[in-house]
């Protein structure tokens, strides 16, 4: 058995003190090294050695020592020593502390005597204590509070121990006597905290007859107040009339842990929305008046409950709880968000839209490091809150379009999705959106925001005016062509020479060349001689992002550039009525499309293009010289059909999701059912009325069934022994985050009583047994629920073994069932969870999990290979089907 340690202090027993120098030291008479060694022999003892030559040293010659420190070293050394033998006699010697212990309580100091009766809170051998009892009650009047609350805490401990009721038989008596003169703050609470542990009804009567003195009691006192009310109102609901008055009047006290003491006790008890309110304003207020981000963390799930049970009534306060974006930590930002976006109604979303624009408008002006991530979330929030209820699009989209050049490539993405999502869903923004897209296209740093805006330019500039501008401003961000100069291969030369014909482009005399190496060199045009090296060109000052992503080596955007301009060519095919200017436009994007490539197969950038780009500008290029209408039906429809069916099934699965939370319960056909229109109403407060309406909704909606899945639970129950065993046993295994209950029933098979019947269980691996199951008497043919609770430090596979120990009357051996093994298994602590694409990918990205794993299997089906992965691991698949 492990013995029980109240007293936890690290020490590294690197070089561990010999017994016989800690003896010496203990001995001598200088004071500071007693205290050393005393020390030293703590520790060694906590650590697991016995020491016992220590003992008679330590009655000898520290015992007498009048040091403080020596004598809390003393108790300390005390409490953490063998008291017992094997058979759980006390030990002779300890009859030599007694007297020291009867000394120390009548000490004229009040430190020892504080200290020692702290002590015998800590002490279970009734033998020890028995002769110091009547020195315990003399300090109950003494007249130093110190020791007045150390003796109640002594009186508390004693009377629960197995025999304690009988050593101290008054006890509650005394206490209600000192609990009624007893004026320090700290003592009241501890004499009001033993009647409610130990006498309870008594602590409940003190509390009735002094209901109108609460609010005047000390913050301690109030707190087990609290607490007293919770006990009482669980084990009988029908008396919270009395106590939600109480909690009420106490919501005003100026101590902040009272007032969210009482907000907690109150959501417990009551569901009445005037009360839900008080709680949700209580929370609300010390959100706003705390500065400690832990102690708003805390009050914002408790609201984030709230949330989940009593919406209607947390829509009201919605601004109160955005305040607490002001907090400049990230975390209570997130939490603030996740909880609002879930208020939001169409009475509210408009103040709320216009606070989260004030928050990201101060988040260009403000220094903080956070902000691009905050910026993020605030973006992040008004997308959804714009998807959501579409007419406040207008009013956000604009603002959020100046991000899209953010240095935060992260909020630059959601901004440019939700442009994507927005010109969807309100084409009544389509025409300012587009307009605002190209003139702020050049400010775009960031391949990916790149890459999605030139794909909503492609599909939605349908006029001409509108595709002509987007064809000159790729144009112009793309820059002066060619991408490099390469005059030394004779073809090279010849391209160098046609396209300024072309496309009347001119290059500057001077310009920067990229080396070999990576630096920059600059040279002037007439000095270029046929023999000079292919350098890339980087373009005039008026040429933009585009080019320099391109020169990067960045073709998978090229490949974007090029479907783009192929789409918009193929528009203005559809609107230009001009032939001429239709031909102009083809040939300057060919033009375009061949640079590219020239640019990807030239020896200048690292990397040459990669097979699926080259192959998809070709593509775009076949495309413009010979287009029939069943291609140009899938480049200018199709994609954006397949773009709104995404769009729905997303929303599909967002509605899905919603349903799958709401709760799913049913109440019973013979339930009874109490018709609160029939009491009488004598004597009930508005809220006990409130109460009983709230009662009856949530029994009539089947919110207190809470059903679980019973075909699951049958799956998860494990067999223990075998059916010819006296002892028939079967575990049910609940894992629940880090904590496993086994839910153990026993049956007696046999017909006589088992005595002494216990379940020992043992874990190997990173488990441990929380408690040691007590033993139970067994009757003929009778069964027992016996739960164990074990706690797992770490996610790595255990085993749980044991047996079943018993005996009987007619047989004096006990006799031992051993136990099948339960093997718990890391799949156990996998539930399914949901993910943002978005920031799987971002997540992917950053721990780079690409962990290869061989499965060996005979299912030939992709979609059912899948399903059976998702089954087996306990996941979920963040794509729909």
């Amino acid at each position: 058995m492990e013995k029980s340690c109240t007293l936890l202090i690290h020490f590294d027993k690197g070089t561990p003190a010999i017994a016989n120098e800690i003896k010496e030291a203990l001995e001598g008479n200088d004071v500071s090294a007693k205290v050393d060694a005393m020390k030293k022999a703590i520790m060694l003892l906590l650590n697991g050695e016995t020491l016992p030559q220590l003992f008679i040293t330590i009655v000898r010659y520290v015992l007498p020592s009048e040091d403080h420190t020596v004598q809390k070293l003393l108790l300390l050394y005390l409490e953490i020593i063998e008291k017992t033998d094997a058979k759980g006699r006390v030990l002779p010697e300890m009859i030599l502390i007694c007297q020291n212990l009867r000394n120390n309580l009548q000490h004229p100091n009040e430190y020892i005597r504080g200290v020692t009766l702290r002590f015998l809170c800590r002490l279970n051998e009734t033998e020890i204590i028995e002769p110091l009892i009547p020195s315990v009650l003399q300090n109950l009047e003494h007249r130093h509070p110190f020791i007045r609350r150390n003796a109640i805490l002594a009186v508390m401990s004693i009377y629960k121990l197995p025999q304690g009721d009988q050593l101290l038989v008054d006890a509650p008596d005394m206490i209600e006597k000192v609990l009624s003169t007893e004026q320090d703050p700290s003592a009241k609470r501890n004499a009001f905290l033993m009647l409610f542990t130990c006498a309870q009804e008594r602590a409940t009567n003190y509390l009735l007859t002094h209901v109108d003195r609460v609010s005047e009691w000390g913050e301690l006192l109030q707190m087990v107040v609290l607490e007293l009310i919770r006990k009482v109102c669980r084990t009988n609901r029908g008396e919270k009339a009395k106590y939600i008055k109480i909690i009420i009047a106490l919501l005003n006290s100026p101590s902040t842990a009272v007032i969210y003491e009482c907000a907690g006790t109150l959501v417990s008890l009551s569901s009445a929305p005037s009360a839900i309110k008080a709680a949700a304003n209580t929370y609300c207020q010390l959100l706003l008046s705390q500065s400690d981000n832990n102690v708003k963390l805390i009050v914002l799930d408790r609201l984030n409950e709230l949330k989940s049970s009593h919406r209607d009534v947390m829509v009201d306060l919605i601004m109160d709880v955005l305040r607490a974006l002001l907090s400049p930590n990230l975390d209570i930002q997130r939490k603030t968000l996740d909880i609002v976006l879930e208020l939001i109604t169409p009475r509210n979303i408009n103040e709320v839209v216009l606070l989260l624009k004030k928050e990201v408008v101060k988040t260009q002006t403000g220094e903080l490091e956070k902000n691009g991530e905050y910026r993020q979330m605030l973006i992040q929030a008004i997308h959804s809150c714009a998807i959501k209820y579409p007419e406040v699009a207008s009013t956000v989209v604009h603002l959020l379009m100046d991000f899209l050049g953010d240095s935060n490539v992260a909020s630059a993405i959601d901004v440019v999705v939700f442009v994507r999502e927005i010109i969807e869903t309100n084409p009544k923004l389509r025409v300012s959106i587009i307009t605002r897209l190209l003139d702020t296209f050049y400010q775009i740093r960031a391949a990916r925001v790149c890459s999605c805006a030139l794909w909503i330019i492609g599909e939605y500039c349908l006029s001409l005016s509108e595709v002509e501008s987007a064809i000159a401003t790729i144009k112009q961000c793309l820059g002066d062509l060619p991408f490099y100069s390469a005059s030394e291969e004779g073809e090279a030369t010849d391209a160098s020479k046609k396209i300024p014909q072309a496309s009347s482009i001119t290059i500057s005399s001077r310009r920067p060349a990229v080396l070999a190496d990576g630096t920059y060199a600059t040279q002037s045009a007439a000095s270029e001689t046929a023999f000079s090296p292919p350098t890339i060109v980087q373009g005039s000052l008026a040429s933009g992002n585009l080019r320099s992503l391109l020169l990067t080596g960045d073709f998978f955007l090229g490949a974007v550039v090029a479907c783009t301009l192929t789409k918009l060519v193929l528009r203005l095919e559809e609107v230009q009525p001009s032939k001429v200017e239709v031909n102009k436009a083809t040939t300057q994007t060919l033009l375009i499309l061949v640079s590219m490539l020239q640019l990807g197969q030239s020896h200048v950038l690292p990397h040459p293009i990669d097979n699926d780009s080259y192959d998809r500008i070709v593509l775009c290029m076949r495309l413009l010289c010979n287009t029939g209408d069943e291609i140009r039906k899938i480049w200018l429809q199709s994609c954006r059909q397949s773009f709104v069916k995404m769009l729905s099934e997303k929303q599909l699965r967002e509605t899905e999701e919603l349903k799958a939370k709401a709760q799913v319960s049913h109440a019973q056909p013979d339930d009874l059912i109490d018709f609160y229109h029939l009491k009488s109403r004598k004597g009930m407060s508005q809220l006990e009325l409130e109460d009983e309406v709230q009662d009856d909704l949530k029994r009539a909606t089947g919110e207190f069934v809470k059903d679980a899945d019973d075909a699951n639970k049958l799956n998860r129950i494990l067999q223990l022994t075998g059916f010819s065993d006296p002892v028939y046993a079967e575990a049910y295994v609940t894992v629940h985050h880090y904590d496993i209950v086994l839910d153990v029933t026993v049956i007696n098979r046999t017909k006589e009583t088992l005595q002494n019947l216990c379940l020992e269980l043992a874990t190997m691996g990173d488990l441990k047994l929380v408690e040691r199951p007590q033993n139970y008497t067994l009757a003929p043919e009778s069964s027992k629920q016996i739960k164990a609770n074990i706690k797992v430090s770490s996610t790595e596979t255990g085993v749980i073994f044991g047996n079943i120990v018993y005996e009987t009357s007619n047989v004096l051996e006990r006799t031992v069932v051993v136990l099948n093994d339960i093997h718990i298994d890391i799949m156990d602590y996998i539930s399914p969870a949901v993910c943002s694409d978005t920031a799987f990918r971002t997540m992917w990205a950053e721990f780079e999990w690409e962990n290869k794993v061989a499965v060996n299997t005979v299912i030939q089906d992709e979609k059912e290979f899948l399903n059976h992965i998702i089954k087996s691991i306990n996941m979920k698949c963040l794509t729909a089907p």
